[in-house]
């Protein structure tokens, strides 16, 4: 089968188109003829820590497609079933923090860039009919680091403030639009007037530019929840907006890892500060129903042929994008 891969050299020198071993279902296995995949940052960061001696890995943590085959003692899936891939390998009961062993699909374990791919049964949900397929394909992994940021861990009310520095992620763009649906007003920043239009027309209720002073664009109002995944550049700004006993959530660092914080006064500000990344699989479940009963739709950038793989994550890496990168695998 064709799959996009990563070996030897770090970064984007080290990805190419290859034909590789079509893989067989074990026992409680089944294996997707997969139809869409979708990119995330996460295909970028294994690419960069990629070490000399490292075996190939088929990259792509997001996918949907029809089940081909089945292994032994699967009952619930059949050939021919649509299908989408959760990503969060392991995780199955909603809890505090992902159990030992937890892993992400796509490193180490071969990902969704691939015309086949096999997978436990457990981590395989019906395909939300009311999105396309490029829709699904794109869906799994940001659609799922947003719901458990927003639910689980911000703990969202209607009638709140969020605030998502970044437009123009996957994530963001999730998040701006199941916030709007839960009832909390969404005000969003980024660098680029053209995505604080097209976040406005996502459903955003403010736009801010991330280079301003975001307490003086919001003329005092501090917010309720702000949801960050950019990092040390905006983690000060974040704290500046929060109101007395708000929550920080972050799950990224696209702008670097170390923080520094002023202790005094956030304890004097009562705010809570909580991680987050991923979900289990109760939570995949739930935000699949959130998506079909709200009617919600991931954003779609634009579509590649799996030929063009590289030139899709260089087009992720350059930050052009609003909302989701796919990948047309079928």
């Amino acid at each position: 089968m064709k799959a996009f891969i990563h070996h030897g050299e770090p970064g984007l020198a080290g990805v190419r188109l290859t034909d590789v071993p079509t893989p067989e279902p074990g026992p409680g296995q089944v294996r997707i003829r997969l139809k869409t995949a979708g990119l995330n940052r996460r295909d970028l960061r294994v690419t960069r820590l990629a070490k000399p001696g490292d075996p190939p890995v088929v990259l792509g943590s997001d996918g949907a497609g029809v089940i081909d085959r089945v292994g032994e003692h699967v009952q619930h899936l059949h050939p021919g079933d649509e299908v989408v891939v959760n990503p969060s390998l392991y995780w199955y009961e909603n809890s505090p923090a992902p159990p030992a062993g937890h892993e992400i699909l796509g490193s180490p374990t071969d990902g969704t860039f691939a015309e086949f791919i096999v997978l436990s049964a457990e981590q395989v949900e019906p395909k939300p009919t009311h999105l396309t397929w490029e829709e699904a394909g794109v869906l799994p992994l940001a659609a799922l680091t947003a719901y458990r940021a927003l639910f689980t861990r911000a703990r969202i009310q209607s009638g709140q403030t969020v605030l998502i520095p970044g437009a123009g992620s996957g994530v963001a763009t999730f998040l701006v639009q199941f916030a709007k649906a839960a009832g909390a007003e969404v005000i969003v920043t980024s660098r680029s007037a053209e995505k604080r239009r097209r976040a406005e027309a996502l459903g955003a209720d403010r736009t801010i530019p991330t280079e301003s002073d975001w307490l003086a664009e919001l003329r005092g109002e501090r917010v309720d929840v702000v949801i960050d995944s950019v990092g040390a550049a905006t983690f000060d700004q974040c704290l500046s907006v929060l109101r007395p006993g708000g929550t920080l959530v972050t799950f990224g660092a696209t702008a670097g890892d170390e923080v520094r914080i002023d202790i005094r006064s956030f304890f004097y500000g009562q705010f809570n500060l909580l991680g987050t990344t991923m979900g289990s699989r109760d939570e995949f479940r739930a935000m699949l129903r959130f998506v079909t009963d709200r009617g919600i739709r991931p954003v779609v950038d634009k579509v590649y042929p799996l030929a063009d793989a590289g030139e899709a994550l260089r087009r992720l890496q350059d930050g052009e994008q609003f909302g989701k990168i796919g990948l047309r695998v079928e």
